[in-house]
C-alpha cells in the first residue's frame, strides 16, 4: 500500500512539475494571441472609418459628439439600437464607428503635444510615466489602442496603449507619458515600455533578440512608419537620457525591466531610428 501511495505522489510530483514547466510559454503564446487579435481588430477599425453616417431617418452624423447629441450612440460609442434582424433570419450587431473627423483632432492634437515636447521636454514631467497623454474615448477610440509595433523577426505585433501603467502593459505596450507621440514629422524619441518577465505577460522578453538592422513599424490610424535597430544596450533604472529628443531626428526607443549579475534593477533599451 505504501508504495502504490509513493507512486501515486510521484506521478502528481511529476505532472506538477511539467505543468510549471508548460503553463510559462502556454500562457504566454494565449497572451500573444490575444495581442494579436486587438491588432487585427485595429486594422479593421482603420480601413472601416467613416467620414460619415446617414441614420435611418436621414440624420447625417461626422463625429462622436454628433452622434452622441444625436441619440444614436451610448456614452461608450456604440450604437444604441445594435442588433439588426436581417431578411434571412440572421442579425447584425452594430459596432462602434469611429470617424475622421474625430481623427483629424487627434492628429492636429498630438502634433501639437509633440511640438510642445520639443521645447519642454527637460521641464515636462517625464517621472509620471504612467499618465495618459489624452483620453482616447474622447476621440470615438473606447479600447484606447493608439496603434500597434511590429517586429517581424521575433514576432512581436503589440497594441499601444497611452500611459506605461501596469494595467495598460498587461495588455500591451504603454507609451512614455513625456515622450514624443508616433505622428507628425518634427524632432521625436517615441517611448514604449513593455511587461518582461510576467506569466502571460513577456510582451517585451524577446526584444533582446533584436539586432542592428532589424526593421520594427509603427501603425497608426494615420498610416505605417518603419524603424530600423541602431543600439541596443542596459541601462540604470533611473537613467532616462535615451528618451530624451535629438534634433532632426526621428527615434523610437523600447524599454523593459532587467537585472544586472547582481540582481539590481536595470533597464533593458533598443533604440530604432525611422526610415527616411
Amino acid at each position: 500500500m505504501g508504495k502504490k501511495i509513493l507512486i501515486i505522489l510521484t506521478v502528481l510530483i511529476f505532472l506538477v512539475g511539467v505543468g510549471f514547466l508548460l503553463f510559462p510559454p502556454v500562457s504566454n503564446f494565449i497572451g500573444q494571441k490575444q495581442a494579436d487579435s486587438v491588432a487585427d481588430r485595429y486594422d479593421e477599425a482603420v480601413e472601416n472609418v467613416a467620414e460619415t453616417v446617414t441614420t435611418e431617418s436621414g440624420e447625417v452624423i461626422d463625429s462622436l459628439e454628433k452622434a452622441q447629441e444625436l441619440g444614436y450612440v451610448d456614452d461608450e460609442g456604440y450604437p444604441v439600437e445594435s442588433v439588426t434582424r436581417n431578411a434571412d433570419g440572421s442579425y447584425t450587431y452594430g459596432s462602434r464607428v469611429v470617424y475622421q473627423l474625430d481623427l483629424d483632432r487627434l492628429k492636429a492634437d498630438s502634433i501639437a503635444y509633440n511640438k510642445r515636447l520639443i521645447t519642454g521636454q527637460g521641464n515636462a514631467d517625464t517621472i509620471q510615466y504612467d499618465r495618459s497623454v489624452f483620453d482616447l474615448r474622447e476621440y470615438g477610440i473606447e479600447d484606447g489602442v493608439y496603434g500597434y509595433i511590429s517586429a517581424w523577426t521575433i514576432g512581436l505585433r503589440l497594441p499601444i496603449y497611452l500611459g506605461a501603467s501596469d494595467e495598460m502593459m498587461s495588455y500591451g505596450g504603454g507609451h512614455l507619458y513625456g515622450t514624443s507621440l508616433p505622428v507628425g514629422d518634427e524632432d521625436s524619441n517615441v517611448a514604449i515600455a513593455g511587461h518582461t518577465g510576467y506569466i502571460g505577460r513577456i510582451f517585451f522578453d524577446n526584444i533582446r533578440n533584436l539586432q542592428l538592422g532589424h526593421e520594427v513599424k509603427l501603425i497608426t490610424w494615420w498610416g505605417e512608419d518603419t524603424y530600423r535597430v541602431i543600439d541596443y544596450k542596459a541601462i540604470r533604472a533611473d537613467d532616462s537620457s535615451d528618451l530624451m529628443i535629438q534634433k532632426g531626428r526621428h527615434l523610437l526607443t523600447l524599454i523593459t525591466c532587467t537585472y544586472d549579475p547582481n540582481g539590481v534593477k536595470e533597464r533593458y533599451v533598443v533604440i530604432c531610428e525611422k526610415e527616411s
